[in-house]
Order: structure tokens, then C-alpha cells, then sequence
């Protein structure tokens, strides 16, 4: 049973997993949307809403904090200064989900996650 266990594998090792989510945060922040499945969608929006509250808070703390996630510096310094004031009054919910049904290869629920 997997009672109160939080997050999905998506069939994949741990650190194979975090590379995975760690690329679509970056895509995301880097193109402000990107299709992928439902499932990958929904975790990866927690991340990517994480780091454009570091953003927000704009020390460099919290841009050694974001570089964690996102690797490209190119990408963290749009966060910090496009992307988190374009959201500052605004206290969460930076991404949305739009279903866009399912894929014709392996009928995978399909969904683009894009920046509010």
C-alpha cells in the first residue's frame, strides 16, 4: 500500500528521475510552456513554481538556490529579472495545466504546462 506517499517514479531511477525534472523545469522557464505528459506535468509544476519564488526573493541565496534546480545561469537570470517580477503581487499558482488529450502513439494523457 502506498499510503501517504508523496510524488510519482514515472518508472524511472531516482537520479534519472531528478534529471528529467530538472530539464523540463528548464524548458519551461526557458520557452514558458512545454507539452509533455499529464503525470510529468503535475510534478514538475511544484518545482518550477519553487524556483520562481526564489526568484522573487532575489538575494543570492536564492539564486545559488535556484541554480541548484536549473544548471543555466542564462536561465536563472531571466527568472530573477523578467519571469518573478512579472509575479510579484501575485502569491502562487505561476503555471498552469491545459489537458490537450491523448497521444496517438502510446494514448499517454498529454498536457501543456505553461507559465501564467
Amino acid at each position: 500500500m502506498r499510503h501517504k506517499i508523496a510524488g510519482r517514479k514515472l518508472r524511472r531511477s531516482t537520479p534519472q528521475r531528478k534529471a528529467l525534472f530538472r530539464g523540463l523545469v528548464t524548458d519551461l522557464l526557458r520557452y514558458e510552456k512545454v507539452r509533455t505528459t499529464e503525470a510529468k506535468a503535475k510534478e514538475v509544476r511544484g518545482i518550477a513554481e519553487k524556483v520562481i519564488t526564489l526568484g522573487k526573493d532575489g538575494t543570492l541565496h536564492a539564486r545559488r538556490q535556484a541554480l541548484r534546480v536549473v544548471n543555466d545561469t542564462d536561465i536563472v537570470k531571466k527568472v530573477f529579472d523578467d519571469i518573478a517580477p512579472r509575479y510579484a503581487t501575485r502569491p502562487g499558482g505561476y503555471t498552469r495545466i491545459v489537458k490537450l488529450g491523448r497521444r496517438i502513439g502510446d494514448g499517454a494523457e498529454v498536457a501543456q504546462l505553461e507559465l501564467v
